[in-house]
């Protein structure tokens, strides 16, 4: 696993968004992000998942966190400039974004994939993250270190057959990543990096491989190490680049 011992407070005071935070990585990020001193945001479509990980977080004594109830799928540019004023009032600023939630859809050829298929899984892995990313960004330059963390994966870096959209949204995720830590490595405090879970027990592994054995892999709280390194003041001078968080 990815070798870094987060001090007790790495992250204390500091306000982090997590999408897809009602479940697995998302959930196991926010309660680990809570732990460190964070408030956190949980951004995600199910409030009743959202309501868990609040309970949780409050249960164990970490910072009182927000729910932002939001279905990526179906959201507008307006929705997330709502998000934007919503959070700017309550917070006045951000200093992360775990980009999280993720559509896997279907496995099969290119051949076979219809646009609407091809659009659902385009807006929630490449579309939502643009948007929230870029109306966010007067709330992340507030921060003195804000960090921007997008989530890759092995089949984004490389191409893999039937892995279709998915593959080609992780990969032009990565782009993106790389384009904003150019642009705004000059002029702002903002990092941006993408972050590789690897192979994680997780509902979406388990549709992707549902003959793999959970019990073999790692769980979302085992790989936490890289997303505290990532998020924190300890990685300051780390930007554009694509970490693994099993390495």
């Amino acid at each position: 696993m990815f070798d870094y011992s987060a001090p007790e407070q790495l992250l204390k005071d500091r306000v982090i968004l997590v999408t897809g935070a009602g479940d697995g990585i998302g959930k196991a990020a926010s309660k680990t992000f809570a732990q460190y001193g964070a408030t956190v945001i949980l951004l995600g479509k199910t409030i009743a998942k959202l309501e868990a990980v609040y309970d949780e977080i409050e249960q164990a004594n970490g910072p009182k966190p927000a729910i932002y109830p939001m279905n990526l799928e179906g959201a507008t540019a307006k929705d997330f400039e709502d998000m934007q004023v919503t959070l700017d009032n309550e917070f006045g600023h951000l200093d992360g974004i775990l980009h999280n939630a993720v559509l896997l859809g279907t496995l099969m050829p290119i051949s076979q994939f219809d646009m609407a298929h091809w659009g659902k899984i385009m807006q929630v892995n490449l579309n939502a993250p643009y948007m929230l990313t870029r109306t966010c960004l007067p709330l992340l330059e507030k921060s003195t270190a804000a960090s921007v963390m997008f989530t890759t994966d092995d089949v984004g870096i490389k191409g893999k057959a039937y892995w279709g959209a998915y593959a080609i949204s992780k990969a032009a995720g990565d782009n993106m990543m790389q384009i904003l830590a150019d642009e705004m490595e000059m002029n702002t405090a903002i990092r941006f990096n993408s972050i590789n879970p690897g192979a994680v027990a997780t509902n979406m592994r388990a549709k992707a491989y549902p003959g793999q054995d959970p019990s073999t892999l790692p769980k979302p709280e085992d790989i936490m190490n890289a997303y505290l390194y990532l998020m924190g003041n300890d990685s300051k001078a780390i930007n554009g680049k694509i970490i693994n968080a099993q390495s």
